[in-house]
């Protein structure tokens, strides 16, 4: 059975729809509400579904594995669509807290194994103690692709991405995988070129694991203006979308903007529900 945090509604409601099973509510007296009378036996499997935008749904997240623990199942599994703090996954600076080590720590406590979709670097799940693996999300994006891209290209911000681009292409069919290279010039400012790199006349879709501000995607469309290309899409796995990210896109002359519902948001028109679904049904 399923059951899933606020942070993760739709993307649990759409596990259980994969996988046939029933998305329960557990709540804080020790019941589980399903609405068909399903009751919890102890050789189910509960599949805790939650994203961790914030401190606060990173403690969503570990109270709901608790209340699932408590019903003695036969196993508990952690869905985390979305990892927060996952791009700390390393000392960076003397004194820093490796925040991606600490929330692993804390998550895989109370739960059998963990399945994170698209994190920020595979290697962050080598913090977790229990089986834990990833899951890639990035072929949803060519679902609302047209059928008639012209000459298209899969562009990835940089190298770091390209692999996302490759796994877009390889499901839509056609085109070929570029990426961006980024000069950086001190520890503060980087600076993103297509130097050398002709799009002229081609279907252009970037593709990136996440949209934080918006910046990274803007000045790669801005880049690209200045190329004779075709259609632009900008697609993401996550939707984070802080401060004034959408706004700072439609400057941009963004048009065709969309993402997976990792995180809920107003662009997420395509689900990772089944690819969540094929791991948990392995």
């Amino acid at each position: 059975m399923i059951t899933g945090t606020s942070t993760a509604q739709a993307i649990a409601t759409g596990v259980s729809d994969e996988l046939g099973e029933p998305l329960v509510d557990l709540e804080d007296d020790g019941t589980a509400v399903t609405g068909d009378g399903v009751t919890v036996e102890d050789d189910d499997r509960i599949v805790v579904v939650g994203s961790t935008t914030t401190a606060r749904a990173h403690l969503e997240l570990m109270e709901l594995q608790e209340r699932a623990n408590a019903f003695e199942p036969a196993e508990v599994v952690t869905v985390i669509p979305y990892l927060g703090y996952a791009r700390q996954d390393k000392l960076f600076e003397p004194g820093q807290a490796i925040s991606a080590r600490a929330v692993a720590r804390a998550i895989n406590a109370s739960t059998d194994r963990v399945y994170s979709v698209n994190p920020h670097n595979i290697s962050v799940l080598e913090y977790f103690d229990v089986p834990s693996a990833p899951i890639d999300a990035a072929p949803q994006l060519a679902e609302p692709l047209p059928a008639d891209l012209a000459d298209p290209v899969f562009l990835g911000p940089d190298e770091d991405a390209e692999w996302l681009a490759n796994s877009v292409r390889d499901t839509y069919g056609d085109g070929h995988v570029e990426n961006f290279e980024k000069i950086r010039h001190s520890a503060t400012e980087v600076e993103m070129t297509a130097e050398g790199k002709d799009f002229s006349g081609s279907d252009v879709v970037l593709v990136d694991d996440m949209i934080a501000t918006g910046g990274t995607m803007s000045e790669a469309v801005n880049i690209l203006d200045n190329q004779d290309t075709g259609r632009v899409y900008v697609t993401c796995i996550h939707p984070l979308l802080v401060e004034n990210a959408l706004s700072r896109l439609h400057r941009a002359g963004v048009q065709s903007l969309y993402a997976t519902d990792t995180i809920d948001r107003s662009i997420s028109q395509v689900s990772a529900a089944k690819p969540i679904a094929d791991a948990l049904a392995e």
